[in-house]
């Protein structure tokens, strides 16, 4: 009855979901407060039916109930239990009610943390929230229910989780990567609630801003962790292949960049008003898109789902209804969001608004070398392939001219800058990075490259904008701690996200120009020598684990004759479905990652093996976690739950005294 109870509590939702859609807003616009008030209830209501059905499955994959087709499909009794409840996740219709109980979530805290906002911005917010939630419910309902039976002849045992889900990364990538995607269906709301309300001004910039931070952060560790996994799972040694599938979680990350910083000009200036709307339109857009991609079977990738024409045309239909309702709605209000501050063409806005647009050419260029595939062979009914090379001539420029521009940005003053004051700020900054930067390249082991250089130049360059803001923020204290320690969270997030960004591009440049590879044929007892590295071969020994067979090699490595690691990279064999699947050895450094992938069985003993030195790789995560971090320092800083109390009590006392005047 398990089933039957989830399957009862997915149409329960979305009948609150109708509700929470139509009620709130129709009390928005007909001033009934009552009407209004529902949203919350309401919200509440969806959450919890459908976090009824979320533990429904995740019975059914513990309790091993193979009567359910998508059970029987995506599990097997010989599964370790955690790998049974992430598989809940590990197909299509799991991940889609995943997405729904998050989308729900979202509205459940927005209800919650929304209580000093006007109800009927909160009203309006949810209601178009609830407008997507009966989309995403009826996808599920009609194409995608992971409720259906297999009766009345349930197979004994299931046909297994895909192997190259098996892993721990199934456990957290995506709850986290979804957590972003969906994140920005509430900066989505806020906008278009703006626009049914006809105000778009420092408030609404204000309420958004946390909300649309927040899911960015989600986004920026989800996409990491997806890195990661990739890095250690596949036994490639490669952290990223620009896959359609990568691709589609990286574009709206970059409209969340973008949209981050246009917030912050419109709450402090009052302008961008017309680029941040359409930034909260696009972020969300972008992941309806990749959830296209990733569920229409147009694309091959090894992250994509089965191919389903009919479940594609869905999501098409709902993101052409979502993109062009928007839009429309822009289009009528567009008055509303003219922007009537001034500021000259040397200023903070001015090199904010650069920066954004720098972002959204290499969104550009990404969609382009992601969609042109699709394009192209619809139009000449023929295949052709956009690489790596592509987007490494295209969008590595772009982001250094990002993080050049960010510096800059950093120092200028809000409205206007004189240009000799800021060179005078700048120039010793300049003069040190290039300095630096030439000197990191040339001490650095392996060939000099212009990449590496420019790479460097510019990580230092960010760095040195972080250096003199702080310290021009603290000359006047008569301390350097008195200084710092009073200086707000945000400041400080706002820092740490652009060290973060540093510390990537050194990972990047460092594991893309110096890495090194070597594929080789060993007998036990080999050596071979990579780097300052030597690496013993000391043969293949069998081993089982729950489900699975695997060869298990064992390699000594050394460096100056002295041990430094024994690693033990396996090929298993997973039974059910009869898959080998590599597991790598890896130790991993903070300076670099011995990488060993164990190959095919050769004659005579020999096994084919790859062996990486890769530099500095794990930077690239730790800078994610620092731009992350500086995100939820950003979102801790009091000052916005103080405004925005301030902000609903002065307009709670306006209201009263226009009560009054008109009784007078």
């Amino acid at each position: 009855m398990t089933p039957e109870l989830g399957q009862l509590a997915l149409i329960l939702a979305l009948a609150m979901a109708v509700f929470q859609a139509v009620i709130p807003l129709a009390g928005a616009s007909r001033n009934q407060p009552v009407w209004m008030a529902m949203a919350r209830p309401l919200s509440w209501a969806q959450f919890f039916f459908l976090l009824l059905a979320f533990l429904c499955l995740v019975q059914a994959f513990a309790t091993d109930d193979f009567s359910v087709a998508y059970v029987a499909n995506h599990s097997n009794s010989a599964l370790p239990l955690e790998y049974k409840v992430s598989a809940v996740w590990g197909g299509h219709e799991g991940s889609l009610l995943l997405w729904v109980l998050i989308l729900s979530a979202w509205g459940f805290a927005v209800s919650l943390y929304s209580k000093s906002l006007p109800l009927v911005m909160v009203s309006r917010v949810l209601s178009v929230m609830g407008m997507i939630s009966v989309g995403f419910l009826l996808f599920v309902l009609m194409t995608s229910n992971p409720f259906l039976r297999n009766l009345p002849f349930p197979p004994t045992d299931g046909g297994d989780l895909n192997p190259l889900l098996q892993d721990p990364g199934l456990i957290f990538h995506p709850p986290m990567l979804y957590m972003g995607y969906v994140g920005f269906s509430v900066a989505f709301a806020f906008a278009i609630a703006a626009l049914l309300g006809g105000r778009l001004d420092a408030a609404w910039a204000r309420w958004s801003r946390p909300w649309t931070t927040v899911a960015w952060c989600f986004l920026t560790l989800g996409i990491s962790l997806g890195s990661w996994w990739a890095y250690y799972e596949l036994g490639w040694g490669g952290w990223w292949f620009w896959d359609p599938v990568e691709n589609a979680s990286l574009m709206p990350w970059l409209a969340g960049t973008a949209l981050v910083h246009s917030l912050a000009v419109t709450e402090k200036r009052g302008v961008f008003k017309s680029w941040t709307v359409l930034m909260a339109i696009l972020a969300f857009s972008l992941s309806l898109l990749g959830t296209f991609l990733v569920r229409s079977g147009v694309l091959t990738s090894v992250h994509a789902f089965a191919a389903d024409p009919g479940r594609g045309m869905f999501v098409l239909g709902f993101l052409l209804l979502v993109v062009g309702g928007s839009l429309t709605l822009y289009a009528f209000k567009a008055p509303v969001v003219r922007s009537k501050g001034e500021f000259s063409a040397l200023s903070r806005e001015t090199l904010l608004l650069g920066n954004n647009v720098l972002l959204a050419v290499a969104l550009a260029v990404v969609l382009l070398g992601t969609l042109f595939p699709l394009l192209y062979q619809a139009l000449w009914n023929d295949m052709i392939s956009v690489g790596p090379s592509y987007f490494n001539f295209l969008f590595v420029p772009l982001c250094w001219l990002t993080g050049l521009l960010m510096t800059v940005g950093v120092i200028a003053n809000w409205k206007k800058s004189l240009l000799s004051w800021l060179g005078r700020q700048l120039m010793f900054s300049a003069i040190g990075s290039v300095v630096l930067g030439v000197a990191l390249s040339l001490m650095v082991k392996g060939d000099f490259t212009w990449q590496a250089l420019i790479s460097f130049v510019v990580a230092l360059w960010i760095v040195a904008g972080i250096l003199l803001d702080l310290r021009a923020k603290t000359r006047n204290k008569p301390t350097l701690w008195a200084g710092l320690s009073s200086l707000k969270p945000s400041l400080y997030g706002m820092h740490l996200a652009h060290l973060g960004l540093a510390v990537s591009i050194v990972g990047v440049v460092m594991t893309t120009n110096y890495s090194q590879q070597v594929d080789i044929r060993m007998t036990p007892g080999q050596q071979a020598q990579v780097g300052d590295f030597t690496f013993k071969f000391e043969g293949v020994s069998r081993g089982a684990g729950p489900n699975y067979l695997a060869d298990i090699g064992t390699l000594r490595v050394y460096r100056d004759n002295e041990q430094v690691t024994v690693l033990n990279p396996e090929k298993r064999m997973y039974q059910v479905r009869g898959q080998v699947m590599s597991d790598p050895g890896i130790q991993a450094g903070f300076f670099e990652d011995l990488y060993v992938a164990l190959g095919e069985k050769m004659d005579n003993g020999a096994w084919s093996l790859r062996l990486h030195v890769k530099p500095y790789v794990r930077w690239i995560w730790l800078g994610s976690i620092l731009m992350a971090l500086g995100g939820v320092l950003a979102v801790a800083d009091r000052r916005y739950r103080i405004a925005v109390k301030k902000n609903s009590k002065q307009k709670a006392g306006n209201a009263a005294m226009e009560k009054a005047g008109s009784m007078a």
